[in-house]
């Protein structure tokens, strides 16, 4: 634990220069006469390392000093390279240079090490879009990536669902999310921070200057507030339905949580073997659509509505079928 202390305080001066005492007890979470004593003991195995005095004091390495990355543990390594897998960084146009940065690491890893690491990519691939979905194209990720890293306003064409559907908008490019296989840049237009499909993206344009994100801003937090939202707001009404027992076993696929919730939160057995349940659902549009995929499994009680529809399809699909 120590040893691990030790390695995480150098790496912390080799990246990010001087630091007090204080910020280093607080990153690593342990007391400020802990790190006196870690200090003694870098000085003493004959690490460069210098303090200096009063108010814009700390301590910090000797200019141009850097230490080999001996202090990764095996479960480290596995973690660093398959953080690393080569598809999102090939479409944020970095693909050669996380292949190049990854040769560097490998050359500083001891053997034991470069060994896990290569067996991490052996045995572990990732594929992130969908079976359905060969991947959107995303011809000016890269524009927009480049727009994230050096902080330029971006002018962007964009079409979206709702009319009108092509907008232009200038925006403070915060970050990108990639999220089941599809890019999303969280940018702020103005008052508000707001999400876009990078695919959805037609044209896009870096502009001159540069802008300060919001303070206190938090890419993550704003994206488990804005998956929260999405799913708050998915489903916001509910149908009644009858499900044969294939039926019941095929929900949950149909429709993910919301599906399974539904059969967790029990079904009531008709006497024919059939299953009464609550179902949460979209829209009376999209529960026609999602219903139809289960045939003749399911049978809608309500809404009306959307019963009246199921029979409108029933009875088209007889017909043709006839």
């Amino acid at each position: 634990m120590r040893a691990s202390r030790l390695v995480s305080l150098l790496l912390l001066l080799q990246t990010r220069g001087r630091m007090t005492a204080q910020q280093l007890a607080e990153e690593l979470e342990v007391s400020v006469r802990t790190i006196y004593r870690d200090v003694e003991s870098l000085h003493a195995a004959g690490i460069p390392l210098y303090g200096d005095a009063g108010p814009a004091g700390g301590y910090r390495l000797l200019d141009g000093y850097r230490t080999r990355l001996t202090g990764l543990s095996a479960d480290e390594a596995r973690a660093l390279f398959l953080g690393a897998l080569p598809g999102p960084a090939a479409e944020l146009g970095l693909g050669a240079v996380a292949a190049a940065a990854q040769l560097k690491v490998r050359a500083a890893l001891p053997a034991e090490l470069r060994e896990h690491m290569a067996r991490s990519q052996e045995r572990f691939h990732l594929d992130t879009p969908g079976w359905y979905s060969e991947g959107e194209e995303v011809p000016h990720l890269p524009a927009v990536a480049d727009a994230v890293w050096s902080r330029r306003p971006i002018r962007i064409r964009y079409r979206r669902w709702r009319a009108p559907t092509e907008v232009e908008r200038h925006l403070a490019p915060y970050g990108l999310v990639l999220k089941a296989g599809r890019w999303y840049l969280v940018a702020c237009g103005g008052p508000a921070v707001h999400t876009y499909r990078v695919d959805q993206i037609l044209e896009v344009e870096l502009l001159e200057g540069d802008f300060e994100r919001a303070e206190g801003f938090d890419l993550g937090a704003y994206w488990r507030e804005y998956v929260a939202d999405f799913h708050a707001r998915l489903h916001q009404d509910q149908a009644l339905v009858r499900l044969s027992p294939r039926g019941v076993e095929r929900l949950p696929g149909l429709l993910g949580r919301a599906g399974a919730e539904a059969v967790a939160a029990g079904v009531r057995p008709d006497r024919d073997g059939w299953s009464r349940a609550v179902v949460p659902i979209e829209s009376v549009d999209h529960a026609h659509t999602e219903f139809l995929k289960l045939g003749a499994e399911l049978e809608v009680l309500e809404p009306v509505e959307l019963r009246d529809r199921m029979a409108a399809s029933a009875r088209a699909l007889a017909g043709l079928y006839r």
